[in-house]
């Protein structure tokens, strides 16, 4: 998926934990130039790189070599190219169908803790084509989101900037007045700026574009752009600086597709936390799943569609290091080739096909100290004859998080594909077979037990025995194997099921143990001080063996014991004290917390956030925000959006910062019916 010439750059950010506000950027490393890879895992780099420590604002030319591994999904990762950082650094990232590369290197960065400034970075590439652009493909209508971390006016306490940029190119060197939308570190009043004589130039394929302006603001002077070979899309840069822009030949109207499965990659920078010491600077790459409204899931009003999201993303001062953030959210388009979603704050802008969509933070306009920058493409899901596993096919059977998510030991998994069995069958006991219908499936060589089975999807549970960095994943149909796909690996995946819908974006599936055992919901809300039975996939290992599918013993708890969060109406979240959490007694591939609901918490709908895991850096290594959960009193309001409170998700950071891991206890019994994670 990747071979021949591309265009490169890397903006990578090193944080600093000395001095208050820790979290600000302490050294900036920009990369860019062409990366030449030869279709066989080798890569060659001539380019540049300029590093604030030096002093100098001249970059320096040189020259590199590395590897590099993309699998069928289109996931894989390229070794470091800058030369400053450890060459076995992995830049894991995602490949579209049009050849373009996001990424950032996430799982390779050294905790805070560890008294080494770790970094946040992000990466695109795209190919040059084969034939070089000229002034000619840069036409049309361009909206480019852009980002500066270490932006510092002298009217800012605090550095960083984003904007919006839009202008039209008219192929031969002239882009007219571009207009800036911009916000200013913690400034809630947007900047704009209308920049007049707006020109570029193509030299070796790449321009250089020439903004003018105040040599004070956020967009001004002369940036470096590279463009797709189609001319649909573009990023960049200044030379001698460290910002980063992605932008996209932009729609005039809803795009034609607007659902599937996107890959994603970006930056936040939360300023929030500032006046108590600190700021929150993350990076991330992951996948989105993008579907419309519909009877069986509906919407709220003024939303068009439901997106279940995945970041891998790596925060120094929340995770210590990279974690699992999985999520729901809603979207809505709206009618002008922009969208804008219910939680991150974010303007988005697509093409018309709607295959790029790039996007930037106007948390700040909503009083939120946030900036963003985030590019998503559209891919295509594979398919294949014969016994066929889908690359990007491997979601957890509960919160239906897409692949990038690692995967756990003990999880309970879908697999989708096709020819994977004759016909359906569901496992008729416990423990569970590892030869159902005459399908295996194979987990870096162990068996796996299997509950369900059909010509297209799977439900297994990971064996225990799961602890590689990655997992290689196949299955066997009447003794006939399918393709290996890939997965990485973390210590949990926490997944919360739920009814209307299944999949995770429904309500929690949950009871109330005080109220007997009653399922909570919106026409049984739990109360303040109930003892609340939940159930989930992806907790991870336990304290005591269990044999892989065997039913849950009454005694079994989680090595490492999750938080929970409950994110009430009013857009406050409060921590439940965790009583238990391991396996559900009686069942396979099946987890369960009880918690008590906390003093505080708002009546009406609410979302629960499932924190867990260790990551290298000693943090939490899973993070989901999906299911709803009714507290005090009922609600009639639409499923699926009853517990949309117009929160921001980053917002949960600052007490996860200094949050505390909850000592065990007893635990109650468990009533579920695992079919429901058949989706």
């Amino acid at each position: 998926m990747l071979s021949g010439t591309y265009y490169i750059r890397q903006v990578l950010y090193a944080i600093q934990t000395t001095e208050e506000p820790e979290g600000t950027v302490g050294e900036a490393v920009s990369t860019y130039g062409n990366i030449t890879f030869d279709g066989k895992g080798s890569y060659t780099f001539s380019g540049w790189y300029l590093d604030s420590a030096s002093g100098s604002s001249t970059p320096t030319q040189f020259s590199g070599s590395g590897t590099y591994v993309i699998a069928a999904s289109g996931m894989g990762y390229i070794t470091a190219i800058n030369p400053e950082v450890s060459s076995t650094d992995q830049i894991i990232g995602l490949v579209s169908p049009k050849g373009i590369f996001i990424g950032s290197s996430t799982q390779n960065t050294p905790a805070a803790s560890s008294g080494t400034p770790g970094y946040n970075d992000l990466v695109i590439a795209a190919p040059v084509g084969s034939t070089e652009a000229s002034n000619a493909r840069l036409s049309g209508s361009y909206q480019l989101a852009y980002m500066d971390p270490t932006y510092l006016p002298e009217t800012a306490d605090l550095p960083g900037g984003d904007a919006l940029i839009t202008f039209s190119a008219d192929g031969q060197g002239n882009a007219g007045t571009a207009s800036v939308t911009g916000y200013i570190s913690d400034n809630s009043s947007a900047g704009t700026e209308s920049l007049t004589g707006v020109t570029y130039s193509f030299t070796n394929g790449a321009a250089q574009i020439n903004f003018g302006g105040n040599n004070t603001a956020l967009v001004q002077g002369t940036e470096l752009l590279y463009i797709s070979p189609d001319g649909n899309f573009v990023f960049g840069g200044s030379a001698n600086g460290f910002d980063m822009f992605v932008g996209v030949r932009s729609a005039t109207s809803n795009p034609t597709n607007y659902n599937g499965l996107y890959y994603q990659a970006g930056l936040d920078l939360d300023q929030t936390g500032a006046s108590d010491g600190y700021v929150l600077f993350d990076s991330y790459y992951g996948a989105l799943s993008v579907a419309a409204c519909s009877d069986a899931i509906p919407c709220p009003s003024g939303y068009n569609g439901y997106i279940i999201g995945d970041q891998s993303l790596n925060s120094q001062l929340v995770y210590l290091g990279a974690a699992d953030y999985t999520y729901y959210d809603l979207y809505t388009l709206n009618g002008d080739g922009s969208s804008t979603d219910a939680d991150f704050g974010q303007e988005y802008f697509s093409s018309a096909d709607g295959t790029i969509r790039i996007g930037y933070s106007n948390a700040p306009a909503q009083g939120l100290d946030v900036l963003g920058i985030n590019v998503a493409l559209q891919t295509v899901i594979q398919t294949g004859s014969g016994v066929f596993l889908s690359p990007q096919g491997m979601v957890n059977a509960a919160s239906s998080a897409p692949f990038t998510a690692h995967l756990s030991p003990g999880e309970y998994l879908t697999l989708y594909g096709s020819g994977l069995a004759s016909s359906a069958a569901s496992a008729p006991s416990l423990p569970l077979t590892k030869n159902l219908n005459g399908v295996q499936v194979l987990i870096n060589g162990i068996a796996a037990p299997i509950n369900f089975v059909s010509p297209t999807q799977i439900n297994v549970v990971v064996p225990f025995e799961t602890t590689q960095a990655v997992a290689q994943i196949q299955v066997t149909n009447n003794s006939v194997p399918s393709n290996t796909v890939t997965q990485f690996v973390g210590t949990s995946s926490a997944g919360v099921f739920t009814y209307d819908p299944a999949g995770g974006i429904g309500e929690a599936d949950a009871q109330d143990v005080t109220a007997g055992y009653s399922t909570v919901g919106p026409s049984n809300p739990a109360q303040i001080g109930d003892t609340i039975a939940l159930y989930l996939a992806g907790l991870g290992t336990l304290t005591t063996s269990v044999t892989d599918g065997a039913a849950g013993p009454s005694s079994t708890t989680t090595t490492n014991t999750p938080l929970v969060y409950i994110d009430d109406s009013s857009g406050i979240e409060t921590q439940a004290t965790v009583l238990y959490s391991g396996l559900a007694p009686g069942f396979a591939g099946l987890y369960q917390i009880n918690f008590t609901v906390p003093t505080g918490v708002a009546s009406g709908p609410a979302a629960l956030e499932i924190i867990g895991g260790l990551n290298s850096g000693g943090g939490y290594d899973s993070d989901t925000v999906e299911s709803g959960f009714q507290v005090g009193t009922s609600s009639d309001a639409v499923p699926a959006a009853r517990f949309k409170a117009g929160r921001r998700p980053l917002l949960h950071h600052h007490r996860l910062k200094q949050a505390q891991i909850p000592s065990t206890g007893t635990r109650a019994r468990a009533i579920f019916d695992p079919q429901r994670s058949q989706h």
